[in-house]
Parts: structure tokens; sequence; C-alpha cells
């Protein structure tokens, strides 16, 4: 790998590099950025997790003037969460030479906006609808951009802003820079290149630099019904310093969220239709563990930076393998070993096989966790928390106490009390879950099959262990993502209506 100081990068920006611990380019940025300081137009294809950001950031920032007082270079992106993320990456790249990033997105008031906007931005990071809703009250002019960045390209067509995206790039100077950078190259986006941008270098991170080394990959094979207490069991089991349930749609993560409160757990839910202040204040409560689980789909996930996640747990399968990617790479971060698993009922092991082969990882099958594995989890958890409570020297206070106890009774005897004073037991309180279709994939692996579909399934009543009961609504997954995503005269995850 290159070192950033080895590529002509201006000392400012190299400066705010070492600032941010960064020595070494990852592979996606030793290719893009000589290309981008040159001015040319380029497609990336990468993940998240592969540093493109800076890979387009370091361009960005190098080309921006700071005396100009109007937004010269424009990052798209699809989600809220993303769209902050990448405004702070680019503020730290631009802290020493002077350049500010806004990130513009739906949820948060447009007056609040407005009044950010007059401070003059030299780059604004902005989720598509909430741009056009700038461009058309002409708080933001178009004309000066010089650069424009449409990040995770496929992720904005699959949630319904290409024309958004085409509009935009009618209203910006013909004369500029463009950078796309997509996990995936479907049609339409090539049709988008071939038209709005200048012979484009096409760059690509290699299918072997996107694995994922440091996670160890499971899965459970197991029925809709037997889902939860699963779960739950494996929660206990494994007692994960930071854990990311991922839920197909928006009320699978409220109804799991519940569910797991009431079981017991401290946890927090995280989808498109909460406020942006609420969303704020679960990853900062997630950040700092005062929750160790949070529930999430997978359009709330992108975006999250936390290195201290251990598990993922795929309580749904995602419908194709780049969201199982961007899915699991919560985890394993800054050299950490991480831990996913992946429930895969009868039905969907097919759609197993699909992701397996497109990621070319096996993941290993294991026995899902009874409630003796939950319960000698807890206790595991239980002699950590007596461990440490040695270590206080508040209960040094408690030695008198301590050695008229040790005098009543045997030392063995006494421990384990303490340690079953500590320990939680399972709570079995009942919770209801609506089930959802199975997963399935348009082909079969063996024909290299694309993205998976959910077929309909029946009306049924069943009951899980421990009282889960099941209720399994007749539903196509193409209802599911779109409730997800607010449309049927709701609001989209940019935060704006939309007809589609």
């Amino acid at each position: 790998m290159a070192l950033f100081k080895d590529l002509n990068i201006q000392p400012s920006i190299v400066e705010a590099i070492e600032k941010m611990g960064f020595e070494e380019t990852t592979p996606i940025q030793e290719k893009v950025i000589p290309l981008g300081k040159e001015g040319q137009d380029i497609i990336g294809q990468a993940q998240t997790g592969t540093g493109k950001t800076v890979a387009f950031g370091i361009p960005c920032v190098e080309q921006v003037v700071v005396e100009e007082k109007h937004p010269q270079a424009l990052v798209l992106t699809p989600t809220r969460e993303l769209a902050i993320q990448v405004a702070e990456e680019l503020n730290k790249l631009g802290q020493v030479k002077g350049i500010k990033a806004l990130p513009i997105y739906g949820g948060q008031e447009i007056t609040r906006q407005i009044t950010a906007l007059k401070k003059r931005p030299q780059i604004i990071v902005a989720t598509p609808g909430r741009y056009m809703d700038h461009m058309r009250r002409k708080t933001i002019r178009p004309e000066f951009l010089k650069i424009v960045v449409l990040d995770e390209a496929d992720e904005m067509l699959s949630m319904g802003f290409i024309e958004d995206i085409e509009t935009i790039l009618q209203e910006v100077p013909g004369e500029r820079q463009t950078l796309l950078f997509s996990a995936t190259m479907p049609p339409k986006l090539k049709t988008i290149a071939d038209r709005f941008m200048n012979k484009p270098v096409s760059i690509a991170v290699k299918a072997k630099q996107l694995t994922v080394e440091n996670i160890e990959q499971r899965y459970i094979a197991l029925s809709e019904k037997e889902k939860f207490d699963t779960l739950c069991n494996l929660l206990d089991m494994e007692t994960p310093e930071l854990a990311i349930i991922f839920g197909r749609t928006k009320r699978r993560v409220d109804e799991l969220t519940e569910s797991l409160s009431i079981r017991g757990f401290a946890v927090e839910g995280l989808h498109g239709d909460m406020k942006q202040e609420r969303r704020d204040q679960v990853i900062r409560k997630f950040k700092r563990g005062s929750i160790d689980v949070m529930v999430a789909t997978d359009v709330a996930a992108r975006g999250l930076d936390v290195n201290d996640v251990s598990h993922v747990i795929n309580f749904d399968l995602p419908q194709d393998s780049e969201s199982y990617v961007h899915r699991i790479g919560r985890t394993g971060r800054a050299g950490k070993k991480g831990i996913s698993y992946s429930f895969v009922t009868h039905k969907e092991k097919d759609h197993l096989r699909y992701i397996e082969e497109s990621t070319r990882q096996k993941m290993k099958q294991v026995d899902a966790p009874t409630l003796a594995d939950a319960m000698r989890g807890r206790h595991k958890q239980a002699v950590n928390e007596l461990k440490k409570a040695v270590n206080n020297a508040a209960s040094k206070q408690l030695t008198g106490e301590a050695k008229q106890l040790l005098e009543e009774f045997d030392p063995v005897v006494l421990v384990s009390a303490a340690l079953q004073m500590v320990t939680k037991e399972p709570s079995k309180k009942q919770v209801k879950i609506t089930g959802e279709a199975p997963v399935r994939s348009k082909k079969r692996p063996s024909g290299g099959g694309g993205g998976g579909r959910s077929g309909g399934g029946k009306r049924r009543k069943d009951r899980g262990t421990g009282g889960a009961r099941i209720n399994a609504k007749k539903r196509t997954s193409k209802q599911d993502r779109d409730r997800d995503r607010g449309r049927g005269g709701g609001r989209d995850r940019d935060g704006r209506g939309r007809k589609k």
C-alpha cells in the first residue's frame, strides 16, 4: 500500500489525515486519489468499509477554495445516516485547510438547514430529495459546483432516487468532475454514467479485498416460529459487548425491540420512520454502551460507525449479498474479532447458498442455543460481575461482615449464593412477533442469481417455545420493502413524500 504523504496531497490535508490516525492507503484510495486530483471522472466499485469516503474526500477538499463563499462540491448519499457520517469525515479532512462540509437531509427542519447554509459551507453532503427541495427554494445554487460525487449509487437507484439524480445532474455545470461509487453496476446506473460522465475511468476493488476476515460467520437452521426464543437464548449465551440485530421491516424492528425489552434486555430500535433527533439519541446510547442491543433495518444501519460491535445477528436474511456484506461489516472493525449469526428457515436454504457463493465465503452451521446454554451464559456473566466487585474498593468496606459470614457458612456455599443473587434468570414472558414470508433467490446459486424475493405466506397462527406467538400475514417482500421505505403515500427515507 502507498503512504498518503507519497501521493502529492496538499500538506494541510496530509496533516489532517495524520490527526485522523491514517498512514497507509487502502486499495481504492491508492487508485482513486491520484486520478481524482487530476480531475478525472471515476466509476469506483467498492463496498462500505473500503475507505471510499477518504478516496473521494481528498480530491474534493483539494479542489475547494476556502475564500469562495458558496458550495463547490456536492456529495449525494442514499440515507441521512450516511450523509452525516460522510460530512463528519470530510470535516476531519478539511479541518486544517478550513473547509466545512454540511449534511443536508430529510427529517430535519429545513429552516435550520437554511440557517446553516448562510454560514457558507464549501461542501454539501445531501440526500437527493432534500437537495431538490433546496434547489427549488434557491437556497443552494448549483452553478458553482466543481465536483459531484454519487455515493452508494446502486442504493439510491433501489430507493427510487434515479429521477432526482438525473434532475440534479442536469442543473449542475457541464464542466465539472463526477465521481460515482457503487457496490454493483446495474444497467440503469451504466446509463447514468454514459449520459452524465466524461470518459470515466473504472476502478474496482477485487472481491478478495472485500472479505471479512475478522468475522466468524455462522448460521442457525430453524423455523420462523423458533426465531425469537432462539434469539433470546443466543443473547444470553453469548453476552455480547454490543450487538446489532437486523430485521427486514420497520414493523419487525418495532416488535423485536418491544419483545426483547419485555424479556429484560437493554435494547433500542432504529428505522426510517423515527425522527432524526430520536435516531441520533439511540445511536449515542449505543455508542457509549447505555444499551447493548440495537435492532435495525438495513437502511437505518447504513453509515453506522461503531468499533466495538461484537455481534451481528440476521434475524431475517437480507434480500441480496451486498446487503449481507454491509450488515456483517458492522462488526470485526478496528482489528477486532466479530461474530455474525444468520437465522435461516428451510425455504431459505437456496438463498443462503446464493449469499455464500456471491461472497465466496461459507458460513458454519451451528445448533440453536438451548435454555440450558442461556443459563450457562448468564452464570458466566454472573462470575464476571462478581470478579469486578472483588476488584471494587467499595467491597473492602464489607470485610467485617464477610468474615462473619465465613464463620457461619462454607465458602463454596457462600460464593454460590452470591452468584445466584447476581444471576439474572431468563424471562419467559409472553410476547407477540408477527411472522415474515421467507426470502427466496431469483435463481439457484449455480445460476449466479441476483437479489432475493420472498413469496407470499399462508395465513397461520403458531406458538413458539417460551410463549412467543407468531402470526404470519400474507404479503410479498416488495410490500415489506415499500413499507420500510415509506412508499404508498407516506414519506420516503429522505423525509419527502414521493409518488413511486
